[in-house]
């Protein structure tokens, strides 16, 4: 069977082919939206979940929502408002866990990635008729993200926007140093508790472009090539915005030509891009410090 991508005629550039189907076909367009507005989440709570290095937690979070897309298929219900409904009690059960009991923290996760994921299972089994969307979900498809769901997104980027502008200084606060924030009077229960919310929301927008399988990756590499360049969060946030849009924009159009999955071509090239910054982020570190002790040792002698 012929996908989406087989439909055009294959020209001899892929990059020019590419551009030509974006103007003519409805569904690459929703494909780049989609990877938009993902870039615009993962940018902004991604630099939240490196910074304060949660990305298990995240990990966590985003395994157990196919437990939640599993009931809400089996119930007739959008699995998207079941991935919400299960990543926000993931989140909401880790925080608690990992505020009363700091030291069961990880068998936790552990525990709530396998049952999310044996649940979503169990369910898939049980349901009668198509259940490829599911599965779209868990691997996950950009070119068939259909049009309605922009208007998702694009309500579940504002919520996550509107919370950090209305709340930024006490997230930073509660991001950088917990203790701190608790003797500045900051509800640091309640702040983290909205932390690991605002990542599941997160999470239930990357895994209309990634699937949940490629979900931490997506939500953690722009933060961390972003991390090697600049210190502030706000920059931060705005290059991993940049750069995670970039990367879904990119991988679309590298995955079109050879009918590639778009998901992990755009997993794949922004792991590349971090293993090459990583390497030139530590040149340009020792350089500095060569450069610095020379200086000192001249004006020293």
């Amino acid at each position: 069977m012929d996908t989406p991508t087989t439909l055009v005629t294959r020209g001899t550039d892929p990059m020019q082919e590419f551009f030509q189907a974006l103007g003519q076909y409805t569904f690459l367009q929703t494909a780049l939206l989609a990877g938009l507005f993902a870039s615009l989440g993962c940018g902004v709570i991604g630099t939240f979940v490196v910074v304060k290095r949660i990305a298990f937690m995240a990990g966590g979070i985003a395994h157990s929502v196919l437990g939640g897309m599993g009931a809400a298929l089996y119930f007739g219900v959008d699995p998207l408002l079941g991935a919400l409904a299960a990543a926000v009690l993931s989140a909401l059960l880790i925080g608690l866990v990992r505020l009363a009991w700091n030291a069961q923290e990880d068998t936790l996760i552990g525990a709530l990635w396998a049952i999310g994921m044996a649940i979503g299972i169990l369910f898939i089994a049980k349901t009668t008729g198509y259940t490829t969307d599911l599965m779209s979900f868990l691997f996950g498809n950009i070119l068939l993200v259909p049009r309605r769901e922009l208007w998702f997104m694009a309500g579940l980027d504002l919520v996550l926007l509107v919370t950090v502008m209305l709340f930024y200084r006490q997230l930073l606060a509660v991001t950088f140093d917990e203790e701190f924030a608790r003797l500045r009077g900051v509800p640091v229960a309640f702040f983290y508790l909205l932390l690991l919310c605002l990542v599941a929301v997160t999470v239930v927008l990357l895994i209309q472009v990634v699937g949940l399988i490629l979900v931490i990756a997506l939500l953690t590499l722009p933060a961390a090539i972003a991390g090697h360049y600049v210190h502030s969060l706000g920059g931060m946030m705005l290059i991993a915005t940049l750069l995670g849009g970039f990367f879904t924009s990119a991988g679309l159009a590298l995955s079109y030509g050879p009918d590639l999955p778009a998901g992990a071509t755009m997993i794949l090239l922004a792991g590349s891009v971090y293993v090459v910054s990583a390497v030139l982020s530590r040149v340009l570190a020792r350089r500095r410090v060569r450069r610095r002790a020379l200086v000192a040792r001249e004006a020293g002698g």
